[in-house]
């Protein structure tokens, strides 16, 4: 077994980071699906957050993301903290196994003790994240060098408010894995997404999914006094179905890096605070009325579309 490579301070200082508590008293949290949601529908993100018509929203989809985040985070934490060997000796697949009952069974009591999925389909995303983690772990050096890399951690805090003038106003979030390149002095912020069948050009250009890497960059950089220039984003998808093709392998897992320079982080930063000061005051939120955006996308999904006293709007 060689020798453990001893971590640079910078890692061991944003190892040890603690942020502070939010206090519900006087202070509100926001989060990027909360400001996601909001430039979706207005109203729907007030029925949610300002009214508090907390519906439950959780699918196999979201059980599944979060059982394989999981089961990925563990897989590197041992594979930097000790070893690639010792990463593969990991029953991996038993712990993405437990890790999808167990979130199953969390959302299950959530939603009153009402099923959302079943057995059948239960077994078949199981099978799907098999697949996933068998080709990451044969093609995790693609993606995972340890030359020079250091794991900073999984699940790291951002918690800062984004708006000098509404202190009381607290952006949240969690970044799913940072990497450290110790030569270069410069970090990587990687977000795990899964998807059916990966990213077209479409989702790609799609800006809301864009901003909240973009976002946890800015936000990592003002949090730990690091120039915003060492830091790269990257989304890394992770496919559950991919065709057959006669002639070439259509790859399991799939990495985008969005644009994030000057321009695309002050486009960013200038419609998180436009939602934080169309929303919010000193005591927290604006009592207005808030304009629903119909649309065959926004209404299919909308758990308040069949609720008439709630919303009652229908594509």
């Amino acid at each position: 077994m060689g020798k453990k490579k001893k971590l640079p301070q910078i890692v061991k200082d944003i190892r040890a980071y603690k942020p502070n508590e939010i206090n519900y008293a006087y202070q509100k949290n926001v989060s990027y699906s909360q400001f996601s949601m909001y430039r979706s529908c207005p109203h729907k993100w007030a029925l949610q957050y300002k009214d508090g018509h907390k519906i439950f929203s959780s699918t196999v989809h979201t059980v599944f993301g979060t059982a394989l985040h999981e089961a990925l985070q563990h897989y590197l934490d041992v594979m930097y903290d000790e070893s690639g060997a010792a990463a593969d000796r990991l029953d991996i697949y038993t712990i993405f196994e437990d890790a999808l009952r167990e979130e199953y069974q969390l959302q299950y009591k959530k939603n009153k003790g009402s099923h959302f999925s079943s057995s059948e389909e239960l077994r078949e995303f199981y099978d799907d994240g098999v697949e996933i983690l068998k080709t990451f772990k044969k093609k995790k050096s693609q993606y995972f060098n340890k030359k020079g890399w250091y794991l900073v951690g999984c699940e790291i805090p951002v918690v800062m408010p984004p708006n000098k003038f509404y202190n009381n106003v607290i952006y949240q979030g969690y970044l799913d894995i940072v990497m450290y390149h110790e030569p270069t002095q410069t970090f990587k912020i990687i977000d795990i997404k899964t998807s059916t069948r990966g990213w077209n050009a479409k989702v790609k250009k799609d800006e809301d999914k864009q901003f909240q890497l973009i976002l946890y960059k800015k936000f990592f950089s003002e949090q730990f006094n690091i120039p915003i220039d060492n830091i790269d984003i990257e989304f890394f998808i992770l496919k559950r179905k991919v065709f057959d093709h006669p002639d070439y392998v259509i790859p399991r897992i799939q990495t985008f890096t969005p644009a994030s320079g000057k321009v695309k982080l002050n486009k960013a930063d200038k419609a998180l605070n436009g939602f934080i000061e169309e929303v919010f005051d000193k005591k927290g939120y604006k009592d207005k009325n808030y304009t629903p955006t119909p649309s065959k996308w926004n209404c299919t999904f909308c758990p308040f579309k069949d609720n008439s006293e709630l919303c009652g709007v229908s594509q």
